[in-house]
């Protein structure tokens, strides 16, 4: 019997480096940029629910970076696009979902969080350490605030990796077994029973589409939360 985890397994296709996850990928940028290259003045009906969803964003990156902030706003709403495509592609049937997996996710956290880092220093410099160390603290206990603070910020690429992942796998695991399930109660003619399993895998499809939508806007907005860390020290 085949295991539940087989569905995430990697499998390479030309080569050792063109394998389903890295095609998927591909294929996700290639098809968002041929979807959302036009631009009409009178926009049709995918176009008006695209501006819906960037004027959106707008108010997001508003509220957390302020007018400066701006500039963030294209690398936001393409990375909220990007991953709201893959998971949502991922649960059509033989797609594979290239953000099940902890290495796509933590590269593209561990990535955000160094590029924040790197921004940081370039605009506040040696001061943008402080961050380590909360204001009005006790100096007496400096050496173990700051050893804290850092542990918290390195989390934050493994966490905003892990939730991703994390999410979608329990999703996918939950398809395959209400999926095996029903297909054993129809082989041994069960076939009133196996309605239940199926039903459920309905309500369950309906509620991964919004958790691969919810997912893909917590990733972006934690995303942007970090981004603050290079226009204002906290």
């Amino acid at each position: 019997m085949a295991s539940y985890f087989d569905q995430f397994n990697l499998i390479a296709i030309f080569s050792t480096y063109v394998t389903n996850s890295s095609l998927v990928m591909i294929t996700t940028v290639v098809v968002c940029w041929v979807l959302f290259k036009n631009h009409r003045l009178v926009p049709y009906r995918w176009q008006s629910v695209i501006e819906i969803v960037y004027d959106h964003f707008v108010g997001v990156v508003k509220d957390s970076l302020g007018v400066r902030g701006y500039r963030f706003l294209p690398f936001v709403f393409t990375l909220f696009l990007f991953i709201a495509w893959l998971n949502v592609l991922g649960l059509f049937p033989y797609i594979f979902t290239a953000t099940v997996h902890i290495v796509v996710t933590f590269g593209l956290s561990f990535t955000i969080v160094i590029c924040v880092t790197i921004l940081g220093f370039i605009n506040f410099r040696s001061r943008f350490l402080s961050m380590l160390m909360p204001s009005g603290a006790p100096l007496l206990l400096a050496p173990l605030l700051v050893l804290i603070e850092t542990v918290s910020y390195v989390a934050r690429a493994i966490s905003l990796g892990v939730r991703l992942a994390a999410n979608l796998s329990a999703g996918h695991l939950l398809f395959a077994i209400l999926a095996s399930f029903g297909f054993q109660m129809v082989v041994n003619q069960m076939y009133l029973l196996s309605l239940f399993p199926v039903l459920i895998m309905v309500f369950i499809t309906m509620l991964e589409m919004a958790v691969a939508l919810i997912q893909a806007y917590v990733f972006c907005l934690l995303t942007t939360i970090y981004l603050g860390d290079t226009l204002a020290l906290h």
